[in-house]
């Protein structure tokens, strides 16, 4: 490395640690260690490597940086401010502070220059294999020899508890198996977790685990620019597999009482050892300090980055002129926008009846699949169950990503975490399919998308007890009312291809998150579902039976137990009642509506409230209130067929009506 490079890219380092020890020791609270320990290879990365434009966070053809020991964050910030982004030093300076855009661990949209939320460990580095799969797709969708308009390396900085995580080796399985060339994973390797030595919990070999995925596997010292030059400056040359970098760190490097223990991990350093750590290092007494010499520096870089952004635009004009098609295809996949008349090609769309949920969304699906060229969809193992195959087009594989259909394989986690990095390439909206009862293994992913509105669709199926046989094991029943409770996620639960169709376009719409749960078993088309989408299932939840006068009872449903409710709201006319249906596939949307349209569904003397679910009654007192009654599945389900269940729970007309009719005499 050249002397003059050297010596100002460690004036770098010096200055990424004191911006990181001193943010998190006027928030008194956060974690210091990792960003001094891994100061230089900050500075290489963001003062060398990284081909981007710090004036344009969005340049699409970037190299991406994602950290997934999020707890780390001021090492980002710090880098992030140095770099050139839209990030003032009186941010770094308001660390952890409330709305400032600094906070704890690092957030997708609020601050300039973070490609993803981090902090759960692991996720990270199931969010970056996710955006290198992504462009591995646009490569073989877009490059033409002579016009490769895609070409960035994807750079994820994971820590011990990043790769003890399962959700990461769930990921970094499914990349070697693809062989994503295009992916650098560097494993700060400091031997210590917040507890204490990594020994204490773990002596495996890493590098020998990746090597058993298919990674190519090196080793660097972190604390050495010239160890660094020596191993990141080949990554530009030809790359064959996904790489593993072993990066050797001392944490809290430069705290003479507190570096190479568990002490620097997650806590102030503490005025004293502050103090003695500006001793050390040779630094001013001047909080937040910056040298003249490193502001030049990326100022000069800087410029260079705007080139980089300016000649690929270049490329982009002369790749328009030369593929009109292709360039126009690529402007709708950049931009995501649905066709005007979507809900009328869906209206056109024949869906014979009587059909299972999960079928009705598959040809849904695959409607889709020709008019948005953004879709893209896979599946852990299950596409042959919960329908997520787009079957006009070929899967994806090792050297082949031409195609929109991705196997996951039995990596729930890891799959959602890859689609999260899926979408944030900003070209494409993906969906992934599993049964229900498994969104557990997927929670935390999901709460994340919700969490930075990732437009994530989610496709569960095998939604409830009536899956039969399997029994409990795979029979959902709290699972309605976990993904409810979630801020930000819309819950669909149609009830027929009507209300498929609407969720679907209710999702494409949406720009966050959204679970759209099916049934195994067939079901019939109900006649009230059949209305234009502003009013039925964009409602979130509308009348499909409206009483002649003053209801005795108002059935509230959702998914297969709306063609119940329906049944029970004959049988109780046949006996003289008035009664009122409600179909309520999504709980978020109508709490968004109007006051006057929840009074037009919701207010008025309604006689006995009652919900039918067949999952927990938790979250339905909210629609029924306090002396409402609740058809519901309060315990776990059995082994046995679909009509011995209903019997068993209470799911038949004349269960229900027992109950209704019991409960006014």
């Amino acid at each position: 490395m050249d002397d003059d490079l050297k010596k100002i890219l460690s004036k770098t380092a010096d200055t990424i640690r004191q911006l990181s020890f001193e943010g998190v020791e006027k928030a008194n609270s956060g974690h210091p260690g990792l960003p001094m320990g891994c100061a230089e290879f900050g500075a290489y990365l963001y003062g060398v490597l990284m081909r981007h434009n710090p004036k344009n966070s969005h340049f699409l053809n970037r190299d991406r940086f994602f950290l997934s020991a999020g707890h780390g964050s001021m090492f980002l910030y710090s880098c992030l401010h140095l770099a050139g982004f839209d990030l003032p030093l009186e941010e770094l300076k308001r660390f952890r502070q409330l709305h400032s855009k600094t906070p704890g661990h690092p957030e997708y949209r609020d601050t300039d220059g973070v490609e993803a939320t981090t902090g759960p460990l692991g996720q990270g580095v199931g969010n970056a294999i996710g955006n290198a799969l992504g462009y591995k797709l646009l490569e073989a969708k877009f490059n033409k020899p002579g016009h490769e308009l895609f070409d960035p390396k994807i750079y994820c900085l994971a820590g011990d508890g990043c790769l003890m995580e399962g959700v990461s080796q769930e990921a970094c399985s499914l990349a070697g198996h693809l062989n994503l060339n295009n992916l650098i994973l560097i494993h700060d390797s400091n031997k210590i977790t917040l507890d204490g030595p990594l020994d204490q919990s773990g002596s495996e070999n890493t590098a020998e685990r990746f090597q058993a995925y298919g990674w190519d596997v090196l080793e660097m010292d972190g604390n050495d620019l010239d160890s660094i030059h020596e191993v990141m400056s080949k990554l530009g040359e030809e790359q064959n597999r996904p790489i593993f970098i072993t990066m050797h760190t001392i944490i809290g490097k430069g705290a003479p009482n507190k570096q190479g223990t568990h002490k620097a991990h997650g806590e102030p350093l503490g005025p004293e050892e502050l103090a003695a750590t500006k001793k050390a290092l040779g630094l001013p007494d001047e909080a937040f300090y910056i040298p003249q010499a490193v502001k030049t520096y990326f100022e000069e870089h800087g410029r260079k980055c705007i080139e980089l952004e300016e000649k690929w635009q270049a490329k982009f004009e002369a790749y328009r002129a030369k593929y009109p098609d292709e360039a126009k295809e690529f402007e709708a996949m950049a931009e995501r926008k649905l066709p005007d008349d979507l809900e009328k090609q869906l209206e056109k769309l024949k869906i014979e009846t009587p059909i299972a949920g999960r079928a009705a969304s598959n040809a849904v699906l695959c409607h889709l699949g020709d008019v948005l060229p953004f879709l893209v969809g896979g599946s852990a193992d299950l596409s042959g169950s919960d329908k997520t195959m787009m079957k006009q087009f070929p899967l994806v594989s090792p050297g082949h990503f031409e195609g929109r259909n991705i196997k996951y394989g039995i990596r729930e986690f890891g799959m959602a975490t890859a689609a999260a990095g899926l979408y944030l390439t900003g070209m494409f909206t993906p969906f992934i399919g599993t049964f229900l009862t498994f969104s557990d293994y997927m929670r935390n992913a999901i709460r994340l998308a919700a969490l930075s509105r990732y437009q994530v669709i989610y496709q569960f199926t095998h939604d409830s007890i009536f899956l039969g046989e399997d029994g409990p094991t795979h029979q959902p029943v709290e699972h309605y009312a976990a993904l409810r409770a979630m801020p930000r996620l819309h819950v669909f639960r149609p009830a027929d291809p009507n209300e498929v169709k609407g969720a679907w376009l209710s999702a494409l719409q949406y720009q966050g998150p959204s679970a759209i749960i099916l049934t195994r078993q067939k079901l019939p088309e109900n006649p009230g579902s059949k209305v234009p989408f502003k009013e039925g299932v964009g409602r979130g939840a509308y009348i499909v039976k409206k009483e002649a006068s003053k209801p005795d009872f108002t059935l509230f449903a959702t998914g297969s137990e709306l063609s119940l409710a329906m049944d029970v709201a004959r049988a109780l006319e046949k006996l003289s009642k008035q009664v009122r249906v409600v179909s309520m596939p999504c709980w978020e949307l109508f709490d968004l509506q109007d006051d006057d349209y929840k009074q037009k569904v919701l207010g008025g003397e309604l006689g006995k409230r009652v919900s039918i679910e067949a999952g927990v009654a938790m979250g339905w007192a909210r629609w029924i209130g306090p002396d409402g009654i609740s058809i519901s599945v309060d315990d776990f389900g059995l082994s046995a067929p679909l009509a011995d269940l209903a019997n068993e729970f209470g799911f038949t007309v004349e269960a229900i009506l027992d109950r209704l009719l019991s409960s006014v005499s």
